[in-house]
């Protein structure tokens, strides 16, 4: 299968690094103009060079903008009218205990990561759907359905954004709009590199043995019994975004390793 977007624009929110970039060089890769978008200029400026690099020729640009706010969302819109493809990324975790959890930060997590993708599904979907044509994808997690104790506040966004894919994908029903969910398992990337800094620094694993423990200790579900990479979830997501995926949609796809227990 040759994936051609060539003629379609995609915006990746969140795609300086980590899983959001991988998405962004992937899309590239398929010939869509690509936006990227962080929250610095700098990131943002050195996230587009490296794609120009990776794929001579890409056409990719960038807007900085915090999508954590309306403000933030509204600037992003101006910016990039009538994107083709939105891939909502964006996202923060963290561990922390239910009960040291603030409403503050119940309230930061579910605008960063929930009402991101709301306001910009909002700003883009009819657009799509006048033109009779439109990818939406959330980047969710597993956490959706197999909440974390040690990041309840977390899984619950992610458990959110399952709800907002599905009922928008009935709601854009035969505009040739699909909105699909990706749930990526424990997944390399640099935010996760962070979380497991001082278990490498102590044992003197590296990021691959490191991951794998923590998915052994953690999440010992999983099948293939080690984190995924970026490049891995990346290309479930250049998949759902392609003309060739046109029957999938109001899916939550997994790329977890088979972590969560079930046939379904």
């Amino acid at each position: 299968m040759k994936i051609d977007l060539s003629d379609k624009t995609a915006l990746v929110t969140g795609s300086t690094v980590g899983i959001g970039y991988a998405i962004a060089l992937g899309l590239a890769r398929t010939g869509a103009t690509v936006v990227v978008n962080g929250r610095k200029q700098e990131a943002v400026d050195k996230a587009v060079k490296a794609i120009e690099d990776a794929v001579p020729g890409a056409r990719v640009t960038g807007v900085p903008a915090d999508l954590g706010t309306g403000e933030g969302a509204a600037a992003l819109v101006a910016a990039v009218p009538a994107p083709d493809i939105l891939v909502n990324n964006v996202g923060i975790f963290g561990p922390k205990d239910f009960f040291e959890v603030p409403d503050e930060e119940w309230a930061r997590f579910f605008e960063v990561n929930v009402m991101s993708g709301v306001r910009l599904s909002r700003a883009y979907a009819l657009g799509m759907a006048e033109r009779g044509w439109g990818r939406i994808l959330f980047i969710a997690s597993e956490s959706a359905l197999n909440i974390p104790v040690e990041m309840i506040h977390y899984g619950f966004t992610k458990t959110a954004q399952l709800a907002v894919s599905r009922g928008l994908a009935k709601r854009l029903a035969g505009t040739g709009v699909t909105v699909n969910a990706i749930l990526p398992g424990p997944t390399l990337s640099e935010g996760v590199a962070d979380m497991l800094k001082d278990e490498i620094a102590r044992t003197g694993q590296s990021l691959e043995e490191a991951g794998a423990a923590f998915v052994k200790a953690h999440r010992p579900s999983s099948i293939i019994q080690r984190a995924a990479s970026v490049e891995e979830v990346a290309n479930m997501a250049v998949y759902v975004c392609s003309k060739e995926a046109s029957a999938t949609t109001g899916s939550a796809l997994r790329v977890d390793g088979g972590l969560v227990d079930t046939i379904a």
